[in-house]
């Protein structure tokens, strides 16, 4: 455990800009207080010790504003940005070296029992406010766009947008692990393509007109 919160500390010290140092990570953070609250209660929460585990992380809760269930497995160097109003639930699975932004919720849709909480591979990214629902999978080195609603599988090296989430690009350049601006918008690409194509007609009836004078 004290290995993986030096990487936690080492991580959000690399990964967030607007840190100074690491005794800021250790006192001043939120997100990574929430990470290594969730560490401890994990620890009890494995060892069958359900009632301690869920005291440690709803303390956590109360005091940062993010709310891991113990029961999550977690790999390392977790990065937590602002935090306020994550929800990791009690069957996630997330791998190294994820960033979740503000607003997260990796959940449940209600219906499924069991492994009800999404799988998260390594080098993710989920921007703020996007909601991952259900026993979804996530591949390797993925983006989701803020506000995005991920309800099926995304595969890896992808970014996805949108309500519901959809694949946008994959196996192409990934768009920077910071940066929530630069990712495509479906619409626009959607509406482009349709001015080119009443371009291309207009053109065709321009052609038409001017073979019937």
């Amino acid at each position: 455990m004290i290995k993986e919160l030096l990487d936690d500390i080492d991580s959000f010290k690399a990964r967030d800009p607007a840190c100074h140092s690491k005794l800021e990570v250790i006192f001043l953070y939120p997100g990574y207080k929430a990470v290594r609250k969730y560490r401890m209660a994990h620890w009890f929460y494995r060892h069958k010790m359900f009632f301690i585990a869920r005291a440690i992380s709803q303390s956590a809760s109360r005091r940062t504003g993010i709310e891991i269930h113990p029961g999550a497995q977690i790999g390392r160097r977790l990065f937590i940005d602002h935090g306020t109003g994550i929800v990791i639930g009690e069957t996630t699975i997330i791998g190294d070296d994820v960033t979740l932004y503000q607003g997260v919720t990796l959940g449940g849709t209600g219906k499924h029992t069991g492994k009800r909480h999404p799988t998260l591979g390594s080098n993710i990214m989920i921007g703020a406010g996007a909601k991952v629902l259900g026993p979804v999978e996530i591949g390797d080195n993925t983006n989701v766009a803020s506000g995005a609603v991920v309800l099926s599988d995304i595969p890896e090296n992808s970014t996805a947008v949108g309500v519901p989430a959809r694949v946008v690009r994959r196996n192409g350049k990934r768009v920077d692990d910071l940066d929530q601006i630069h990712i495509p918008d479906p619409v626009s690409q959607e509406l482009c393509k349709l001015q080119h194509q009443i371009d291309k007609l207009k053109k065709q009836l321009e052609e038409m007109k001017n073979e019937s004078v």
